[in-house]
């Protein structure tokens, strides 16, 4: 209203007469306004509707000082009839009167209730569309969760057999994933405990049963000393087995409960895998097999010299038992950036490729029918590479049959 007034009180100044008067009027006689222009004694020139008395008590308030921009006179549109500001208007530089701008406060009063509905209709619509949202993600994030709680649940009861829907690759995706991935994970240590088990009995059964049936022949009366003496043999070397896989058998279960004493010092590592050299040699000669060695830099490392010796011993062994006369075995050690890198290689009957990911699992054997005179307890090879770890190392194997077997060892450097 004040802004309007201010229009009316430029085109006053600039066109001041009877006509501009009149115009002023007539454009607010159509308005939601009105208008009062008087002059400088606040005597009412002319309006563009007949003036209530309320408007007339405004404008008899004869307000003085009024700036230029205008003031408001009355503002209280919850109480009085009227709203109204006024703006002096100056012609030849001096007050020539007064712009009295009226509005209704009935009209105010209808604007606010319309503007109140409508705060009230958006405010319900949006409380709607915000209980339906809530309504609508509580079950988009409720029933995951029950379901990830049933799948929970029957994973502690020993039921693995959880089944997930995909839920995308959001916290909840990753959840259900990683359920899934714990299900499948604890189905199979289970499988493997029992295979484990299995494979115990069994691996226990059959140097007992040799060792009792030979006894039970030993004793009798009537065999003669040498038949005596080959029982009595074959009873020790399956005791000797037997104990070799007990023996076998705490150190996995060391190594399990964390108990497994490692002393790890610093080692020349060429010197101590040529002392290793030295010790087995006469083993691969007695059979007909070459051994060579291929290490002749100063290399330290960070290892314990006893369990280390084991590893090497172990994979060695494995060369002889399962490479034939005339074969070659060699230890190497390389430098490959940070890391050293000992090799050893035999020409023996290599694994096939689809017993490769397994090698280095308990009581897993390449020859199934678990023979005696196939060798080992199928454990040796996980003692090794538990070790290996215990020791910041990493083993891998590669191997072609019938060309041979590469087990490689990647150990840190030490660095002065």
């Amino acid at each position: 209203m004040q802004a309007r007034g201010n229009g009316h009180r430029d085109v006053l100044e600039n066109y001041y007469n009877k006509d501009t008067l009149h115009h002023i009027a007539l454009m607010e006689s159509e308005a939601d306004t009105e208008v009062a222009i008087t002059d400088e004694n606040h005597n009412v020139i002319i309006a563009s509707a007949k003036l209530d008395p309320e408007e007339l008590k405004i404008i008899n308030m004869k307000p003085e000082s009024v700036p230029r921009n205008g003031a408001i006179l009355e503002k209280r549109w919850k109480s009085e009839k009227f709203i109204s500001t006024v703006t002096p208007y100056y012609v030849n530089k001096r007050t020539q009167g007064y712009l009295y701008m009226f509005r209704s406060t009935d009209q105010v009063q209808v604007l606010i209730n319309e503007l109140n509905n409508h705060f009230i209709a958006a405010a319900l619509i949006t409380v709607t569309l915000l209980v339906l949202t809530i309504l609508f993600l509580s079950q988009a994030l409720t029933n995951p969760l029950i379901r990830m709680k049933k799948a929970t649940e029957k994973l502690s009861k020993g039921d693995f057999s959880v089944h997930l829907p995909e839920m995308g690759n959001d916290e909840l995706g990753e959840l259900s994933r990683s359920i899934k991935i714990l299900a499948k994970d604890l189905q199979h240590v289970k499988e493997e405990r029992k295979e484990f088990l299995a494979s115990i009995s069994h691996e226990l059964r059959t140097p007992l049963t040799y060792v009792k049936g030979y006894a039970d022949v030993a004793k009798r009366p009537n065999i003669d000393s040498k038949e005596r003496e080959k029982y009595l043999e074959i009873i020790y070397e399956e005791s000797e087995k037997l104990s070799d896989m007990i023996k076998d058998l705490f150190d996995l279960a060391k190594i399990d409960k964390n108990t497994f004493v490692i002393n790890r010092t610093e080692v020349e590592l060429c010197s101590y895998l040529h002392t290793i050299y030295d010790k087995v040699l006469p083993a691969f000669k007695e059979k007909g097999m070459d051994l060579q060695i291929n290490c002749n830099e100063q290399v330290s490392v960070y290892i314990d010299p006893m369990r280390f010796e084991q590893v090497i011993f172990n994979l060695l062994d494995n060369a002889i038992k399962y490479s034939g006369p005339n074969t070659v075995t060699n230890i190497s050690m390389n430098r490959m950036r940070d890391s050293i890198v000992i090799k050893i290689c035999d020409q023996g009957n290599g694994i096939p490729e689809e017993d490769l990911p397994y090698i280095f699992e308990r009581f897993y054997r390449v020859e199934k029918s678990r023979s005696r005179d196939s060798g080992g307890t199928g454990l040796g090879l996980s003692i090794v590479k538990e070790l290996i770890e215990a020791q910041d190392g990493i083993i891998e194997v590669t191997s072609r049959l019938s060309e041979g077997t590469t087990f490689t060892i990647r150990m840190k450097e030490m660095k002065e």
